[in-house]
């Protein structure tokens, strides 16, 4: 793609992106969503693959949904109550609406299965800016709106995102899909905590951004795109692929990484807010997913694929690995010990 064209994409998303954030009106708002959704097609069909092709035909039409919903809960709120301010949703249809039209943008069960098939079908950088930016203005929706949404429904569609996001990725063999039923995953874990605690939720994304921006970028040096071909990378760059190790451990949410504390925190407030048992369930859900996370690990560090040919492993590159990659793997493998700072700027 001509570079002129990738930096007018690349800036359009965060222009799209910040007009979201920024925005009061609800217009306002889907004029952002809007930008967004353009400005990503041309980087998912951008290797004029017929898959690539299949998956941008796919995203346009789920986000299009999504944003005539978006436009209607906003319309009728205003009918009710004269309102075009995004924090004053108060009319229960329209909060049901939004929820709905925000979960098909985000890829919620049951609004997911759109979400890794485009993921398979674009390059590993697109996948990228798909799983985190583009996340980013529907979950700001949500955190402006979430005094008003149901959590009964929160609750219900957050239990069944981490039940299918863990159940789907345990057979898949591609990459992007086990990342895309990760992300799911994870998307029920932000879902669950938004009514009751909604800086916990940007929390999480914050963190589940960082880590998956990781795993993205590593994949991306080592040019990964199936487990068959992760078994015998570690040829390429051995020290990338243990940090690559750590960050999906550490995406699984296990101590003392640092996905470990969105799981805590959550599992903290549920408790209070007396939710014990979705708390329970949710947990208990997350192993699912925590068993593809050990399968990705296995496949990065310890194993080869068992056969008796003689097989070509890869030439070690001298090439250093990049600075972002090396700040952000820190990061994704070592913030738990200072979460009470963490907790403090939050």
């Amino acid at each position: 793609m001509n570079p002129q064209a990738n930096l007018i994409f690349i800036i359009s998303l965060l222009l799209g992106t910040t007009i979201t954030i920024s925005s009061n009106h609800w217009i306002m708002a889907w004029t952002g969503l809007e930008i967004n959704t353009l400005a990503i097609l041309p980087l998912i069909s951008k290797s004029h693959h017929p898959r690539a092709i299949e998956a941008a035909t796919k995203y346009f039409l789920t986000q299009s949904a999504a944003s005539a919903l978006v436009l209607f809960s906003s319309m009728t709120n205003a009918w009710h109550t004269g309102q075009w301010d995004i924090t004053q949703l108060t009319h229960p249809t329209s909060s049901l609406i939004l929820t709905s039209a925000i979960a098909m943008k985000l890829g919620l069960v049951p609004f997911h299965f759109w979400f890794p098939e485009v993921l398979q079908g674009s390059p590993l950088t697109t996948g990228l800016l798909l799983s985190t930016i583009m996340k980013l203005p529907p979950i700001a929706l949500l955190y402006m709106t979430s005094h008003s949404l149901n959590p009964t429904l929160l609750t219900t569609l957050a239990i069944l995102s981490t039940a299918l996001g863990g159940w789907m990725g345990l057979n898949q063999t591609q990459i992007r899909k086990v990342l895309a039923f990760s992300s799911i995953s994870h998307l029920g874990w932000m879902a669950v905590i938004i009514v009751y605690n909604p800086k916990l939720t940007l929390l999480n994304f914050y963190l589940y951004a960082m880590m998956t921006a990781t795993i993205f970028l590593t994949l991306n040096t080592i040019k990964v795109l199936k487990l068959s071909t992760l078994m015998t990378a570690w040829t390429k760059i051995p020290s990338l692929n243990a940090m690559l190790l750590l960050t999906l451990l550490s995406l699984a949410g296990l101590p003392p990484l640092t996905g470990f504390l969105p799981k805590w925190l959550i599992i903290q407030e549920l408790t209070k807010q007396d939710m014990a048992p979705a708390a329970t369930l949710i947990s208990l859900l997350s192993l699912l997913s925590l068993f593809f996370y050990l399968r990705l690990a296995y496949c990065t560090t310890i194993t080869l694929p068992p056969h008796t040919t003689n097989h070509m492993k890869q030439w070690r590159t001298n090439k250093s690995t990049s600075t972002m990659i090396a700040i952000l793997t820190t990061m994704s493998i070592m913030l738990l010990p200072i979460s009470p700072m963490i907790l403090t700027i939050v």
